[in-house]
């Protein structure tokens, strides 16, 4: 069984910072990219960042340059440190995971944590 367990969000004020954690464990062969999507009220659930197991680094158009993603040596936990944060960053913010549970299924499957709250007030 895997776990995606998020930690980190909260309240804070326009252009505060905010740091997310976001730890895989239990059954895992291999994990590929990993990543932080969010979805705000009413809203679909839109990619923020991702890392690729290599360490290769995405972002979507409106964090660029404010959010921050990376990886442990390990590449079992993804972070996100987010600055600059504008009330349309608000949101839950979910953790996904590519990874292969066990060495006899050679296909990828996305896990995502259960999220965590993000709200920037002005």
């Amino acid at each position: 069984q895997v776990q995606l367990v998020e930690s980190g969000g909260g309240l804070v004020q326009v252009g505060g910072s905010l740091s997310l954690s976001c730890a895989a464990s239990g059954n895992i062969f291999r994990i590929g990219s990993m990543g932080w999507y969010r979805q705000a009220p009413g809203k679909q659930r839109e990619l923020v960042a991702d890392i690729s197991s290599g360490g290769t680094t995405g972002y979507a158009d409106p964090v660029k340059g404010r959010f921050t993603i990376s990886r442990d040596n390990a590449k079992t936990t993804v972070y996100l440190q987010m600055n600059s944060l504008k009330p349309e960053d608000t949101g839950v913010y979910y953790c996904s995971a590519n990874l292969r549970a066990d060495i006899g299924n050679p296909y990828y499957t996305l896990y995502w944590g259960q999220g965590t709250q993000v709200t920037v007030s002005s």
